[in-house]
Order: C-alpha cells, then sequence, then structure tokens
C-alpha cells in the first residue's frame, strides 16, 4: 500500500484498536485462478505472535480455501472511517479555485501466511470467540449454547477455519493531514454541517490528527 509519510499509522495498539472496532474484512489471496477475495468478519489475538495472528472461517463451498498458493501471503484489509471531502470546504476554492475534491478514509492491511484448519474443537472455539465479540454490545447477547448441539455440529462440518499470523501491518490514516490549519477547518465545520455519524467520526479523526 502507498502510504506517504503524513498518513502512516505504525503504532501496533492503534492499528489492533482499528481491527477490533472494524472486523469485518476483505481477505485476499492468491490461487489457481488468480486473486481472489472474501468478506468475513475475523477475531484479531493480540498476543498471539509480535503483530497478533488473526482467525477466521469460510464455507466449505468456498474455494478460496482449496485454491490458495501457501507459498503467497494473505492479505487482509480491515476499513475504517471514511468519508468524501468537498472543495467547497477549502477556502482557496473561493480565492482562486485550485482545489480539488478527495476521500479521507482510515485503513489497516494485514499480511501473513493463511493456515487452513479443519479441526472441530479448534472451529468450536473459534466461533465462540466471534460470536462474544460479535455480540459484546447487545443486551441479552446470543451464544452458541442457545443453538443445539447437534444443529451447530451439522453446521461445523460445513466451515473450515484460518489462521494468519501477522508477519507485516500497515496502517494508513488519510485524515487531511497534508491540509493547511484554515483548510483542516474548512473540512471540520463542512462534516459538522452534515451531522451525519459517519462525518462526525470523520470530523473527530481530523481534529484528532491536526
Amino acid at each position: 500500500m502507498y502510504i506517504p509519510q503524513a498518513n502512516e499509522e505504525k503504532r501496533i495498539p492503534v492499528l489492533h484498536q482499528l481491527i477490533q472496532d472494524e472486523p469485518l474484512a476483505a481477505l485476499v489471496t492468491l490461487g489457481a485462478s488468480g486473486l481472489f477475495a472474501t468478506h468475513l468478519p475475523m477475531v484479531l489475538e493480540s498476543a498471539a505472535g509480535p503483530l497478533g495472528t488473526l482467525r477466521g472461517h469460510v464455507s466449505r463451498a468456498n474455494p478460496q480455501w482449496r485454491e490458495l498458493n501457501p507459498s503467497v501471503e494473505a492479505l487482509a484489509i480491515f476499513s475504517g472511517p471514511q468519508h468524501y471531502i468537498t472543495p467547497a470546504w477549502y477556502p482557496g476554492k473561493q480565492e482562486h479555485g485550485k482545489e480539488v475534491p478527495t476521500w479521507n478514509y482510515v485503513v489497516v492491511h494485514a499480511y501473513g501466511p493463511l493456515q487452513v484448519i479443519a479441526d472441530k474443537s479448534w472451529l468450536l472455539t473459534h466461533l465462540e470467540q466471534l460470536t462474544a465479540q460479535s455480540e459484546a454490545d447487545a443486551a441479552t447477547p446470543w451464544r452458541l449454547s442457545d443453538a443445539p448441539t447437534e444443529f451447530i455440529d451439522t453446521l461445523l462440518n460445513g466451515i473450515i477455519g484460518f489462521e494468519l499470523p501477522i508477519r507485516r501491518l500497515e496502517g494508513k490514516w488519510k485524515v487531511s493531514q497534508n491540509r493547511t490549519a484554515r483548510d483542516k477547518q474548512g473540512v471540520i465545520d463542512g462534516l459538522t454541517a452534515l451531522d451525519t455519524p459517519a462525518s462526525l467520526r470523520m470530523k473527530d479523526l481530523v481534529e484528532e490528527r491536526s
């Protein structure tokens, strides 16, 4: 990923937090038919290895796990807040017109070897962890044990697990760091005026990195 110095985020806790806040990843691998991507939630074990380990699962019917080339690293992409930035928010738009649109966004790329796992015990533990992560904000969290054991056992036969020990971790926070103070303020004011959940999240990031 191309990362200008102003946009680079290297702090591991910050990168891990983004993964935990936005666990739906695009998992990209190279296989016999070329590049293949699957969108799926992942669990980060931050203490497993120097940069952490990602765990997930896919359907057995998904050809990605059968066709992947184990000699080529997989890539998991986690996308955070993002928002369109109109040139109308820059003072220069009125002064000289030499402004163009852009897009602010936050993203983390995790690279590593993908290891396929078919062990039912591992899969059951993984599903329990994934469910606990996903149900954390529920008033009455659903648990795997809420479903009949034989039903869960049947479902386990239809999935394949994987681990991705992270060997390289990249973060890009493109949140107007390259703009002047008054341009940043224009972006902050514009995002605030929109008053949507997405605009206010980006507004907070622009303020944080100003």
